[in-house]
């Protein structure tokens, strides 16, 4: 696997917390590289943690369009997005998209603990 540099943080609302426990437990390994993340998830990264985290906007708000443009532009080496399966979603459509254009231009998708765990230990 390809090096991870740019990596985008993103979170679904009954999943903020555990996504932020997971960068506490793994911030120095975050903290070596350009991170991105959407607005409310940005916000709590930066205020909980100290990490140094470019905002977006939030994913129903255009955040998840324009991450899914950072990979169509090949601006982004992975995606970390932590999906509340239990919950619809309004944006749902918005979600899928971003989904599947990580899996089209092969970036690499961590979408709950165990795999964002594999994707940093990779790269």
């Amino acid at each position: 696997m390809d090096s991870i540099e740019t990596l985008a943080l993103v979170a679904h609302d009954g999943m903020k917390d555990r996504l932020v426990d997971w960068a506490g437990r793994h911030r120095e390994a975050l903290s070596r590289r350009t991170l991105y993340a959407t607005g409310t998830t940005g916000g709590r990264l930066v205020d909980g943690l100290g990490l140094e985290v470019t905002r977006l906007r939030s994913g129903p708000l255009g955040g998840d369009a324009q991450l899914g443009a950072m990979i169509a532009e090949g601006r982004l080496d992975g995606l970390v997005f932590f999906i509340d399966p239990l919950s619809a979603l309004p944006h749902d459509v918005d979600v899928k998209s971003l989904l599947r254009l990580a899996t089209l231009y092969d970036t690499a998708l961590a979408i709950n603990e165990r795999t964002a765990n594999a994707l940093l230990a990779a790269g």
